[in-house]
């Protein structure tokens, strides 16, 4: 719980770019915040803009109701929690370590082993985006620990998203994201060297794409409903319209000395979703091939 006279106090166990982030932006809104880290030097910056030093991380758990772990994997979490031990009875543990929703559902376990409760966290920012307005952080766990602590939260960031009090939500959340951007920048930057053959530089070409992806949320609007609805009507375009202009993607990656391992990826996955019957559907059909198995 917080006021605007006396902002709750929290720890940070992990001092990383990210965890350095985290901590500075408690700072910056008036927590009193305790920091740890296994390698005690990585304190030094945090502690001279006014946090406070523990010596162990059950030092640190114990000097506030709400602890956000950021470390380099769930193998340091579970050796921290457990080091932490019976310190941790009563807390609120945010775990905004990247990982999978085992990872999530094993410090579930491990909190409440310890009395403690336990939220998922996902950031969807770098370092330097921590604690900006415009900056989304997911959550999920129990809600009622959530809203207790909503106040201290909206430091990291001006758009914190609840989920749910499903176990693992937030990180579940992360990966698809995390999908989406991969395939979207790899998508990128197979058109960037393919516009490079033609002197074309990425500075040039971003403009149009930025173009493309700023339309996409019609797109993906029309087509999750499409998806929840298990139908897919072409409302716009039929798959064997897409395939054709795959092969025009693949036969100018190959003339223009590319890789071609993204554009006959792309056609691979389409030929097998038309051979199913796909052929006069939405590209949505797609869904087919990454949600079943191939024979």
């Amino acid at each position: 719980m917080t006021n605007d006279d006396h902002p709750a106090p929290v720890a940070v166990l992990g001092l990383g770019l990210m965890g350095t982030a985290l901590a500075d932006a408690f700072l910056a809104a008036g927590h009193r915040t305790t920091v740890w880290n296994r390698t005690a030097a990585r304190a030094d910056g945090p502690a001279a803009r006014g946090a406070h030093r523990a010596a162990t991380p059950a030092e640190a758990v114990a000097a506030a109701p709400l602890v956000v772990l950021c470390l380099s994997d769930h193998r340091a979490v579970r050796e921290v929690l457990d080091a932490a031990g019976d310190a941790l009875t009563g807390r609120v543990i945010v775990d905004v370590t990247s990982g999978t929703t085992a990872d999530a559902a094993a410090v579930a376990e491990a909190a409440a082993r310890y009395g403690a409760q336990s939220l998922d966290g996902a950031l969807l920012a770098t370092p330097d985006a921590i604690g900006l307005d415009e900056t989304t952080v997911l959550y999920s766990g129990p809600e009622a620990a959530f809203r207790a602590h909503e106040p201290t939260l909206a430091a990291l960031g001006g758009c914190p998203v609840y989920l749910g009090d499903g176990t693992g939500l937030a990180s579940l959340h992360d990966v698809a994201l995390l999908a989406v951007l991969w395939s979207g920048l790899n998508g990128f930057l197979h058109a960037a060297a393919l516009l490079r053959t033609a002197g074309i530089g990425a500075t040039d070409f971003a403009p149009t794409a930025e173009l493309l992806f700023g339309s996409m949320g019609a797109f993906l609007n029309r087509y999750a409903r499409q998806v929840d609805e298990g139908d897919y009507p072409a409302e716009d375009s039929a798959l064997r319209t897409h395939l054709a202009a795959a092969g025009h993607l693949l036969d100018e990656s190959e003339r223009r000395g590319l890789n071609p391992a993204l554009p006959r990826h792309l056609t691979a996955v389409m030929e097998a979703v038309a051979a199913r019957g796909h052929a006069a559907d939405s590209y949505v059909a797609v869904i087919e091939h990454f949600a079943k198995p191939t024979a």
